[in-house]
């Protein structure tokens, strides 16, 4: 049998795994502490489970659940919009335009939300009713402002005209990290600049958009729960009221946690997919979940 010397190549190395003492201490560690904190949680007679469970799928809570997921979906589609004009107007040429978003933006990003919510929830203290007509003019249509403006129609425009502002920078960012050049080469095709915005400018945009967006969806989930500062009834003030009869406040409370964490949950999955598909291109590190059931045999999928 020839030596390596003898055939001239050289010799083999036998190569060690570096063992990752610190690593796996690190992660008993964080194992044992979060045993410990699963097993009080169960374990505590003070969290009351058995009351958990009969209210999670009450009623009033599912009402409220509902309601909930109604003034989210309506604020945002009204945030999307007002953000889109918004950023529009930012980056248009016209001072007018310009000016008239910036201090839109700087209004409603400025003040507390609840100040919001209870100024369109009040505005019938400033204008008593409100009408349609020609300035300085016959009025075609006017109305009494609290028949128009009810609680209902207050929370979803303090919720849905504040977060114009934040979309509009979202959106404005977006749209800026689009290089300039596609925007003069669809002027020299002819393109309006309405028509380079829908079919060249934002479809760019939207992998630097989705991701934010997906964060003030979650957010917004939550921010409802301020509504009931003017008596929006939603899933925490109706966990209020129950908890408010019969002093059962840690147990309503973790039913209200549940029913969020749920919802954000399945909020996050469809923000994964809609990344995915306006960003084919650009790998993502994959959740928890796609980890978990990506590991098969002890081969990884995602490396």
């Amino acid at each position: 049998m020839s030596t390596p010397e003898e055939t001239g190549r050289p010799e083999s190395v036998k190569a060690v795994p570096v063992r990752h003492v610190g690593r796996w201490v690190g992660g008993a560690i964080v194992l044992f502490i979060a045993f410990l904190i699963i097993r009080s949680i169960i374990v505590n007679p003070n969290f009351q489970w058995n009351v958990i469970g009969p209210y999670l799928f009450d009623t009033r809570v599912f009402q409220g659940l509902l309601k909930t997921l109604m003034l989210t979906v309506v604020s945002m589609a009204i945030g999307i919009v007002g953000g889109v004009i918004l950023a529009v107007m930012r980056l248009s040429p016209n001072p007018v335009m310009t000016g008239a978003a910036g201090i839109y933006i700087w209004l409603f990003r400025g003040t507390p939300l609840i100040t919001q919510l209870i100024f369109w929830a009040n505005l019938g203290a400033l204008y008593p009713r409100l009408g349609i007509g020609i300035p300085f003019g016959p009025e075609f249509f006017s109305e009494d402002t609290n028949v128009l403006i009810n609680v209902t129609t207050a929370a979803i425009l303090g919720l849905g005209l504040n977060e114009a502002a934040y979309m509009a920078e979202i959106v404005r960012a977006g749209i800026s990290s689009v290089d300039e050049g596609q925007t003069e080469a669809a002027g020299a095709l002819g393109m309006t600049r309405g028509k380079t915005l829908r079919r060249i400018i934002l479809p760019q945009a939207m992998r630097v958009i989705i991701p934010p967006t997906g964060n003030q969806v979650i957010s917004m989930l939550k921010t409802t729960s301020l509504v009931v500062v003017i008596g929006y009834s939603e899933l925490m003030v109706v966990v209020q009221q129950i908890y408010a009869q019969n002093y059962k406040v840690i147990p309503l409370l973790i039913v209200a946690a549940i029913w969020y964490l749920f919802c954000t949950s399945i909020l996050s999955v469809f923000q994964g997919f809609i990344e995915r598909k306006f960003s084919p291109a650009v790998p993502t590190t994959p959740g928890w979940a796609s980890r978990m059931f990506a590991f098969r045999f002890g081969r990884k999928e995602f490396e």
